[in-house]
């Protein structure tokens, strides 16, 4: 190893996250490893060492996000409709007919996003016509907010072979509307019937998996973000992140959770089929360490599974409260089974009942000597008081995603199927801190708008919506602090993340991965920290983004 500095940093207001040592000035960096902080560091510097003078800007390690869908958000980007889901149904329609123009005649109209409040103003034969109208004869199958759900036209039921009399396939439902007619509202497993016919009709090309991937990974950089857990993953998507690591063009620590069940995305193989061929995708940035399961899937729909009823007369059966998509048996198979292998799980719950069948699996794992495999409970909205002490009992993570539940659409949506007193009572982080757990923080992007990781930490510190679009204040009491809040994005996510010896702390021996800030968080005002953003990031001692150089990507 050569003992000169190829990098040294210099006049910065460096926070390091590390407790033992949390301010320095200097760094040092060998071989894309920090070799020393402080007065040390920047005493190594020689004639060939490179200095980047901060001239007193702040810096903190390379940002996490421990629950994002990046080849989605790439595609989305390079490929589909984007449209905010706050746009009502003629605004909706009016973006997609501007889209359809641009296409061919037979080309699929695909992308988003519809908000889950439209969801019943869709369910109509008349508007199943204007969609039709709006698309100009072209298939066309538009997701949720949540990605969970999916309006499709005529033209994409036809070419899925859904009509009338279809049958609700499991785990989804075809929506009708009084006069049995299918309208095109397709929530869970629904929506994989079409999404399936797309990719039979239009296979998506290796080459542009591996495009969307790394467009994907150039948006995070843009907000300072150099390591991250994507969700759902494919063995498409990982055989992709292992050929672009071959490349040496994945610049970021990539965790993949191989999906056990999917009521969503419609991708081939499942469970052990993408579990056999782990190992030939790993490579030096991306660990193909967890599964991931759907447990239930999202209120607004009535999908996500609830210990008490959801109200009444909103559209579902009486005393509604869910399912999961698994038993206490088939889950605890599943468990169990992959952590004999070592293997770790990212457990999707939107709803108490999932959440606590999680805890309760999760026990049983743990007595049975099972220490080493880390479990995320994913989202987890609504946790009963009961089981939040549990978190850290058992050592499984809280998955946040600050931007499906402060004020907006989907907080919205909330109200309109459960009890006032419920649906105010989200993400109980403070109480999940006080009792000891490990919260670590996800954008679920494209679910959210971006990944801006300043908009989330704004609404953990003040449980209000950054974009000020969307008033008030969601339960106050459960606001945690400004320190906390950077750590849920920075080394909490490592340590979630299997990363932590690697990376989520700028410390002699790891990665030299940071990020240089437009602004100090702990010196600004609050209501300035979602204005915050990345001037440079590294990962690895290179600099992968510059915003002085690099316009092409947009920053929120």
């Amino acid at each position: 190893m050569n003992n000169q500095p190829e990098l040294v940093l210099i006049n910065g207001i460096i926070h390091t996250l590390d407790t033992h040592l949390p301010h320095v000035s200097a760094l040092a960096i060998v071989d894309g490893k920090i070799i020393a902080v402080g007065a040390e560091a920047q005493a190594l510097a020689g004639t060939a060492t490179e200095v980047l003078d901060l001239q007193g800007a702040a810096v903190l390690p390379g940002l996490m996000d421990v629950h994002n869908h990046h080849m989605l958000a790439g595609q989305m980007d390079l490929f589909e409709l984007n449209a905010v889901p706050t746009l009502g149904l003629d605004e909706l329609l009016t973006a997609l007919a501007r889209w359809a123009a641009e296409l061919g005649p037979d080309e699929w109209i695909v992308g988003g996003s519809w908000g889950s409040g439209l969801l019943q103003e869709l369910n109509s034969a008349e508007a199943l016509a204007r969609f039709d109208e709006a698309s100009g004869g072209r298939p066309a199958l538009i997701k949720d907010d949540s990605k969970h759900n999916r309006w499709a036209n005529s033209r994409a039921m036809q070419l899925a072979g859904i009509d009338d009399a279809t049958a609700d396939p499991e785990g989804g439902q075809i929506f009708r509307d009084a006069n049995g007619k299918a309208t095109g509202v397709l929530l869970e497993a629904g929506g994989v019937l079409v999404e399936q016919a797309r990719e039979r009709l239009h296979p998506t090309s290796t080459a542009d998996l591996s495009r969307a991937a790394a467009h994907g990974i150039k948006i995070l950089h843009s907000y300072g973000i150099t390591g991250f857990q994507d969700a759902a993953t494919s063995l498409q998507l990982m055989q992709a992140l292992k050929e672009l690591d071959d490349q040496g063009d994945l610049r970021a620590w990539v965790v993949t959770s191989m999906q056990a069940n999917d009521f969503i995305f419609g991708t081939q193989p499942l469970g052990e089929g993408i579990i056999s061929e782990r190992e030939s995708t790993r490579s030096e940035h991306h660990r193909p360490d967890f599964i991931k399961i759907f447990l239930d899937g999202v209120p607004p729909a009535g999908t996500g599974a609830f210990i008490e009823p959801y109200l009444d007369g909103v559209g579902f059966p009486e005393c509604h409260r869910g399912h999961t998509t698994m038993d206490a048996s088939d889950l605890e198979g599943w468990l169990m089974g992959t952590a004999e292998r070592g293997i770790s799980a990212k457990i999707h719950c939107t709803g108490d009942a999932a959440v606590r069948l999680v805890l309760d699996t999760v026990q049983k794992v743990r007595e049975a000597g099972f220490e080493g495999p880390k479990y995320h409970i994913a989202h987890g909205q609504f946790v009963h008081p009961d089981d939040i002490p549990r978190f850290a009992e058992l050592d499984v993570t809280a998955d946040i995603s600050p931007s499906l539940w402060f004020p907006g659409v989907i907080a919205e949506a909330m109200t309109t199927v459960l009890p006032p007193e419920r649906a105010s009572r989200m993400q109980p982080n403070k109480s999940l801190l006080d009792a000891g757990a490990r919260i670590a923080g996800g954008s679920d992007w494209p679910v959210s708008v971006s990944p801006n990781v300043w908009e989330g930490i704004y609404g953990l510190i003040t449980r209000q919506d950054p974009t000020g679009q969307f008033p008030g204040t969601l339960w106050a009491e459960q606001a945690i602090t400004l320190d906390e809040a950077i750590r849920v994005y920075t080394i909490n996510c490592a340590e979630a993340m299997g990363v932590a010896e690697l990376t989520g702390s700028l410390e002699v021996g790891k990665s030299a991965d940071f990020v240089v800030l437009s602004a100090d968080p702990y010196t600004v005002d609050t209501a300035q920290l979602p204005a915050i953003t990345a001037t440079q990031t590294w990962f690895a001692g290179g600099k992968v983004y510059d915003r002085a150089a690099d316009r092409a990507v947009p920053t929120r």
